[in-house]
């Protein structure tokens, strides 16, 4: 059974593991922490795709005094060879004494192997140490494992009477400096930004990570690393001079099959990828969701206006709901949060709040769906 040490080292873990909250993808956020004798001799964390895992930055901290000692990771260590190396073989070599995971491997063709071949390797094994919170850091990875679909996080601005944007599509800017700053750090922790293309044509949304805007020691590092930009454009309106598609790293625009060709010429010309989804009027957002994923976007950021959120939402692609609400009225006129034309009370979705925090003059709100 784990004790109160195994919890405080597990704990140490995570914190190590958050480090790589924005620079992992598409790889999972890991910390691993080695301990002998009640001290803690290694420690690391994996910070970039195809560089060292968390468990290799610990045991070459710790180097011979890995012999014996009790391991804290915050995932199960992988078994097979990629970019690196499989750290369950590290592990064994290191002759460590015990291993203690937070999460299996949510792989169900890996998922124990690890920890089987730790056991055979006379190991002494446990698992399930502040599970919850390990998933929590890891939502995405887990939930692509697991359905071979994103985790997908609604971002949203309101006023105090749940607005929008003007009947004129007007909406910048309803939330404060402080509330821009969060959303950047929900970029930068996103592997996909998905847009509409309303969102381009009336507000010219770049939806890039600004280092100035982030408000962390590391900005500038962060934000060489654009997320994948993602237009849903059935018939191709987007301006080739959009800064969507000029700005720095990958835009993908998404239309359907009935978009002109020309169109296709010249955005791709300026340097986009477009790809066509469904044959009919309407882009299959569950079809592109499984695209996303299978191109290793495991966390996407969905930023869009009422139309966009509301079909997401209705469709049930949406995880959990980030509601920045700002303390203005923009009156009954203005565009609801979300079109959802419910007609009844038995249609209305419960939520399950899970943080109200101010941000700045604002507030923000996260949700998931009951």
């Amino acid at each position: 059974m784990a004790s109160a040490v195994d919890h405080e080292m597990m704990s140490r873990a995570l914190r190590l593991a958050h480090k790589g909250l924005c620079t992992t993808m598409p790889n999972p956020r890991v910390g691993c922490v080695i301990v002998k004798n009640g001290v803690v001799v290694g420690e690391g964390f994996h910070e970039y795709a195809g560089e060292p895992h968390a468990e290799v930055h610990a045991l070459n901290m710790a180097g011979d005094k890995a012999e014996g000692a009790t391991v804290y990771v915050t995932l199960e260590p992988c078994s097979h060879f990629g970019k690196t190396p499989p750290c369950v073989e590290a592990l064994i070599k290191a002759k460590v004494g015990r291993v203690v995971v937070a999460v299996e491997d949510p792989n169900p063709l890996v998922s124990g192997r690890s920890m089987n071949r730790l056991s055979d390797a006379g190991i002494e094994v446990e698992s399930g140490v502040l599970e919850a919170e390990a998933k929590a850091l890891n939502p995405g990875f887990i939930k692509k494992m697991v359905s071979g679909q994103p985790y997908v996080r609604l971002k949203l601005a309101m006023s105090l009477d749940g607005r929008t944007a003007m009947a004129s599509g007007e909406s910048q800017w309803i939330t404060g400096p402080a509330a821009r700053s969060e959303v950047q750090k929900l970029r930068a922790q996103s592997c996909a930004i998905m847009t509409g293309v309303g969102s381009i044509l009336h507000d010219n949304s770049s939806l890039t990570v600004r280092a100035e805007e982030l408000g962390l020691p590391d900005a500038e590092k962060l934000a060489r690393r654009q997320p994948l930009r993602v237009v849903l454009d059935s018939s191709l309106q987007t301006p080739v001079a959009a800064k969507v598609v000029t700005g720095p790293g990958k835009v993908l625009i998404v239309c359907t099959d009935q978009a002109e060709q020309s169109r296709q010429a010249r955005l791709e010309a300026a340097g986009a990828e477009v790809l066509r989804l469904n044959a009919g009027k309407q882009v299959d957002l569950k079809a592109l969701m499984t695209e996303l994923a299978r191109r290793d976007c495991h966390e996407v950021l969905l930023e869009t206006g009422a139309t966009l959120a509301g079909a997401a939402v209705s469709e049930g692609l949406v995880d959990e709901m980030n509601i920045f609400m700002a303390p203005t009225l923009m009156g009954s006129a203005a565009r609801p949060l979300l079109n959802l034309p419910f007609q009844s009370m038995s249609e209305k979705l419960g939520l399950n709040i899970s943080d109200i925090r101010a941000i700045g003059d604002d507030w923000l709100i996260k949700a998931t769906f009951k």
